[in-house]
């Protein structure tokens, strides 16, 4: 049975306050507020990105940057999304639909996690994990990642051991969810990082070393 011993008043209160700030900002990435005021004042025009998981991210990513590629697994969104593209006349953004054709535990296999192999490594200022296959997708993107570059992962409380009070958070006496999340984990170990909260779910900023090869 679905449990909701986390409705509580505080989470009902920030579960609320949530839902009156992306009704109020409906054209901001459906991540954190803190996450997205970070994103506006970190992101430049010269700035190259990948995103996985499409949305209201897509269009406001490529609003403020040079070149967008944005990967979509499911075809009624990607149907979706292309014609919000179209409709803001942006024209800088490349968008894949790769299904998922593979398990979960196999996804490091999939078209839709390969497609980061097109990539020079440390070539990219930012990466946003937000679709399916994350733990694989965060793993094989880090390369990809600029010294100073950041990688952005929504939900990462559902992953990454933390301390947060957001629903479904993994405990630091778990530890990550998988074990390719323990090897992201340990890749990232010596990034800076900013881990927000809303205390409904997490959006994490971590930052490559700008001195890392």
């Amino acid at each position: 049975m679905r449990s909701f011993r986390h409705w509580t008043p505080t989470y009902i209160r920030n579960r609320l306050g949530e839902m009156y700030y992306h009704k109020t900002c409906p054209d901001h990435p459906w991540l954190t507020r803190a996450a997205n005021q970070i994103l506006a004042s970190y992101l430049r025009e010269s700035d190259v990105g990948l995103e996985f998981g499409s949305g209201r991210s897509t269009v406001w990513f490529a609003k403020r940057t040079q070149h967008l590629t944005t990967i979509e697994h499911d075809a009624i969104w990607y149907d979706r999304i292309g014609r919000l593209l179209s409709v803001s006349a942006v024209h800088n953004v490349d968008y894949h639909l790769l299904p998922k054709e593979v398990s979960d535990d196999r996804g490091d296999e999939a078209a839709y996690v390969r497609i980061v192999d097109r990539f020079e490594a440390n070539s990219l200022d930012f990466i946003l994990v937000d679709g399916v296959y994350r733990d694989f997708c965060a793993l094989r993107a880090l390369a990809k990642i600029r010294p100073g570059g950041v990688l952005v992962i929504d939900n990462v409380n559902r992953f990454l051991p933390s301390n947060s009070l957001s629903p479904n958070s993994r405990t630091l006496i778990q530890g990550p969810h998988s074990v390719v999340w323990e090897e992201v984990q340990r890749s990232i170990s010596q990034w800076r990082r900013i881990w927000t909260s809303s205390g409904v779910t997490d959006t994490a900023l971590f930052f490559r070393p700008c001195g890392s090869r």
